[in-house]
């Protein structure tokens, strides 16, 4: 099986202009950045996209645009999962019609669905498509963890789901799920910036990283060097941006990497309520991080 990609995919910021609506013509600007500074994927309209305050008729045309700059450089990667079975079944329809290359679909969060429930939901998403899926554990948001066994069945069992973001921080789950897939054809990807080496030792394809919006160079290179068998320059280049990490995660995701790309000069606008402006503590220590790693 090919994977999807390899390397670093950048969980891509939506840009604003000062009355809140999207930016399409700085999102050009973004993504050509990142093409041209090496990352291997985008995905478009996932949490860091902060897509949950996105119109239905905003995240589609944003996933739209994507591909329509992207032009089959790199894959991208559509944020398409939804709460609602139906409702990520129609976008998934939609982003197959753009050209999207895959589908990361988060685990419906808020109904905090049974496990059978996950299959189910997963399952009817993927048959509508031909397009290779990602499933998306992050428990923190969603109130609710994609068991290793639900992941390995639906890895084995459903053709087209391909892999898993893997952002639940768990690694005894992790383990538990390659366990569970006995070899079978499933990748993971990191869904955790300060845990691309690990889940990469384990076998990983890299990362969907919030730290490629703001070092998009050096994200790739740590993933190649990893990919490269350079355990010891990638580990370094994981401790050396620890605090960076830590800074961007000081506060909610998007909050401190959109506020990051605003004081390099990136104008990419505010964030939609209830996500706000960052206190003023955390805002002194991300500029600090970002003095220390040389970006600011």
């Amino acid at each position: 099986m090919e994977s999807i990609f390899e390397g670093s995919g950048v969980a891509l910021i939506t840009p604003m202009n000062d009355d809140l609506t999207v930016n399409y013509e700085k999102l050009e600007e973004l993504i050509e950045e990142q093409i041209a500074e090496g990352t291997d994927a985008l995905i478009a309209c996932g949490t860091t996209g902060e897509a949950s305050t996105l119109t239905h008729e905003e995240h589609l045309k944003v996933i739209q645009r994507s591909v329509e700059i992207v032009n089959h450089r790199i894959p991208v990667v559509a944020g398409s999962g939804s709460n609602s079975t139906d409702t990520a079944v129609e976008m998934s329809i939609e982003a197959e019609k753009y050209g999207s290359d895959a589908l990361l679909l988060v685990s419906p969060y808020y109904n905090k669905a049974t496990q059978k429930g996950l299959i189910h939901h997963y399952t009817e998403i993927a048959n509508a498509v031909k397009l290779p899926c990602l499933l998306y554990n992050i428990p923190s948001r969603t109130g609710l963890t994609i068991q290793p066994e639900t992941a390995a069945y639906l890895g084995k069992n459903v053709p087209n789901i391909v892999g898993m973001k893997e952002a639940s921080g768990n690694f005894t789950n992790i383990l538990r799920t390659l366990e569970f897939l006995d070899g079978h054809d499933f990748d993971l990807y990191s869904g955790n910036d300060d845990q691309i080496i690990p889940l990469m030792s384990l076998g990983a394809k890299g990362v969907i990283s919030v730290l490629a919006c703001v070092v998009p160079r050096k994200t790739h290179e740590l993933c190649r060097a990893m990919l490269d068998g350079d355990v010891k320059k990638a580990a370094a280049m994981q401790i050396e941006a620890a605090e960076l990490i830590h800074q961007l995660f000081i506060e909610v995701n998007p909050i401190p990497v959109k506020t990051a790309l605003n004081l390099m000069g990136k104008e990419v606008g505010p964030l939609r309520l209830p996500l706000c402006e960052m206190e003023p503590e955390h805002l002194e220590s991300l500029k600090s991080a970002m003095k220390e790693y040389g970006i600011l």
